[in-house]
């Protein structure tokens, strides 16, 4: 059994469609037709049903793709420890960062590297956690940071449970809100008082969304509250900064705004509870690279409340 009719097995069941796996296995459909063949004669059994358009496994099929997908797996993982050992260097780093740890992590760890290890390659995605978790799997990243509560339960996922950080509102200092709120801001405000401004953030996670409604009731449901939502948190408080807008964020998101006196805490009453619990997922059994460790120590560091 070659490795190889593996593998075009796995992207005809991947794509559903012979002429799809062949385009993204650079074969004509012709050859991959006989590769699947051959290895259907090899097992003295069928292995793809064809409905209508769509190629489906076989129940022999799927019991083989289940062995197959493991097989690859540690193939790659194998070629990927030999190129690290070849390197003898740290490695690349390839990770993906949901809004909240990308407003915190990402242009300080660039800096960070760029100062401290100039012969590590840094890539860097932002994104949701679907996406993220998408590219975790295809193995075009190599961890990734999200709300743990944001990614279901797998056994190809492997996590470590990071900080669970404080979730407030953030608007510009001169903001009429905090004014009102008194002069040091303690006074605080009314949810309806912070909806009478547009409300930014972040895609929320279900259970980020779920505290909010419980802590102000159904007019806190993100979906119908929040005016101005991007993935870039870095945008978000560009508009802050130069509006009426009120933010709602991880603290230590803002903490460089609110150190410089651009920005403060809107405090609410009732006020907010605590924010997002973040997780770093890498994909259960890969092999990580020595530079892995570099970016681990980093979150360590900087992924808290200040």
């Amino acid at each position: 059994m070659h490795l190889k009719h593996l593998k075009h097995l796995m992207a005809v069941a991947d794509m559903g469609s012979f002429s799809r796996a062949a385009e993204k296995l650079h074969l004509t459909q012709s050859a991959l037709s006989r590769s699947i063949q051959a290895l259907e004669d090899e097992l003295e059994g069928r292995l793809i049903d064809r409905h209508g358009k769509r190629n489906v496994l076989t129940p022999l099929g799927e019991l083989i793709a289940k062995r197959a997908r493991r097989m690859l797996f540690e193939e790659a993982e194998l070629h990927r420890s030999v190129e690290l050992f070849r390197q003898h260097n740290l490695g690349a780093i390839r990770i993906g960062l949901g809004a909240g740890p990308g407003a915190m992590l990402m242009t300080p760890f660039l800096k960070h590297m760029a100062r401290n290890h100039p012969g590590v390659q840094v890539s860097v995605s932002l994104g949701t956690s679907d996406a993220l978790i998408a590219q975790l799997r295809q193995r075009s990243l190599d961890a990734v940071i999200v709300e743990v509560s944001s990614v279901p339960s797998a056994t190809d996922l492997r996590y470590e449970r990071l900080a669970q950080l404080q979730g407030r509102f953030i608007c510009r200092t001169g903001h009429p809100l905090r004014r009102q709120a008194g002069a040091d801001g303690g006074a605080g405000v009314s949810f309806d008082d912070v909806l009478r401004y547009p409300l930014a953030s972040a895609p929320m996670s279900a259970e980020v969304a779920r505290n909010l409604v419980k802590r102000f009731g159904p007019r806190a449901d993100p979906e119908h509250c929040v005016s101005l939502s991007c993935e870039n948190v870095a945008s978000l408080i560009e508009a802050v900064k130069h509006s009426d807008a009120i933010l709602f964020s991880i603290l230590a998101g803002v903490h460089a705004e609110i150190t410089a006196g651009e920005l403060c805490e809107l405090v609410t009453t009732p006020a907010v509870d605590d924010g997002p619990c973040y997780a770093f997922f890498t994909l259960a059994g890969r092999t990580e690279a020595p530079s892995m460790e570099l970016f681990r120590r980093f979150v360590d560091e900087h992924l808290r409340d200040r």
